[in-house]
């Protein structure tokens, strides 16, 4: 069994006047907490060189209007400061004898001493609007769910990767997931932000390793052993994107051989759960075929018939689109970003076509399972 040291790097003189401010901050914070608590809940945050954003993560939580118990923050044996950074926060820090390989990896190291009756996983990089805890805990009302997670929203939209990813993220949680909830059914509690009942979690054996998404991974597990997740859009959180070319295709690849990766463990256990079974096959079969389209069919029939309005079919479902994007977009005040953002989707949506094919050929033609986990930002 892992033992579990508690670990506080020294903070050294070339941070200690910049920590000294957070800490004034963080005392400030620390006395608006009588604002509320859910003492029922311990935040596990898996970081690993995240000095620059562990902070705000942690802020964020802490001036919830439920604040939770406890706040562990895995440092996956960083290299920069981020342990120094999170004990200016005062919340606890683990640190495992060399690093776990992946953010599962680094919530599970934690996981054995958790004692409440929730546990949440927030990425390192992520932030909640102020009432997002408060908001989640409703769904467990209901005995039967074992995770609950909320509305996802890029941080920052500035560049043409995260401009893409917002259009992705507002269009796929108004329209998608709102559908796939009503059927009690969400294809994927978020790994960046979700919930969970301690006691089922750890019965499960916490986060599996078997694949490069492991969210979806226990996802699909609990449906097949019936318990519930839900979705919450009320309870919202802000992850940093990608910014460049570089980090999105390590966020690429990691989801499409991720996803194809639980297609293949998992294919026998959704086919006992109607609604699951059908998104998943229309998912799969979806991304696979517009891929192919996208890449090789539109260009070779422009070409082959001289005729340049086939590169339409690369923008034809717009209208499809548009409408639940600003339905989204509407009550965030963001009509005008969202317009400006939509032809970022469509290069995204290219270049995921690409590297969802490639996982494809690795996973199921060659047989080359993909498990590197690369940090995608």
């Amino acid at each position: 069994m892992l033992s579990q040291a508690y670990y506080c790097q020294k903070i050294t003189n070339k941070t200690a006047e910049v920590l000294s401010e957070l800490m004034l901050n963080n005392v400030k914070n620390m006395n608006k907490l009588n604002q509320g608590h859910f003492k029922g809940l311990t935040v596990i945050i898996p970081a690993y060189n995240e000095a620059e954003s562990v902070g705000d993560t942690i802020r964020s939580l802490q001036e919830q209007t439920m604040v939770p118990s406890e706040i562990i923050v895995v440092d996956d044996c960083s290299n920069d400061s981020t342990s120094s950074v999170a004990c200016s926060f005062g919340v606890t820090i683990v640190r495992p004898s060399q690093n776990t390989g992946s953010k599962a990896g680094a919530q599970n190291f934690a996981l054995p001493r958790v004692k409440t009756e929730f546990v949440m996983a927030i990425d390192a990089d992520t932030t909640l609007g102020v009432n997002a805890i408060e908001n989640l805990r409703t769904a467990f009302e209901d005995p039967e769910v074992a995770a609950a997670c909320g509305f996802v929203i890029p941080r920052y939209v500035r560049t043409l990767w995260e401009r893409g990813r917002y259009v992705e993220y507002l269009f796929a949680f108004t329209f998608y997931k709102q559908v796939q909830d009503y059927y009690e059914k969400p294809l994927i509690s978020s790994g960046c932000f979700s919930m969970y009942r301690t006691k089922v979690l750890q019965a499960h054996g916490g986060w599996s390793t078997r694949t490069l998404a492991e969210d979806m991974d226990l996802t699909w597990s609990f449906y097949q052993i019936g318990y519930k997740v839900r979705f919450i859009p009320q309870a919202v959180s802000y992850p940093i994107e990608p910014h460049n070319y570089k980090f999105i295709s390590k966020q690429l690849r990691r989801w499409s051989h991720g996803f194809v990766q639980n297609v293949k463990l998992h294919w026998k256990g959704l086919l006992e759960i109607p609604y699951l079974r059908s998104a998943v096959a229309v998912a799969t079969w979806d991304a696979a075929i517009a891929s192919f389209v996208f890449l090789f069919v539109l260009p070779a029939l422009a070409i082959i018939l001289r005729n340049p309005l086939f590169f339409i079919g690369y923008v034809i479902d717009v209208p499809a689109l548009l409408v639940p994007l600003l339905v989204g977009a509407l009550p965030r005040k963001e009509f005008g970003k969202a317009l400006l953002s939509l032809p970022a989707f469509f290069v995204l949506r290219t270049v995921n076509a690409f590297f969802f094919l490639k996982a494809v050929w690795s996973e199921c033609v060659q047989c080359r399972s993909f498990m590197v986990y690369e940090k995608g930002h």
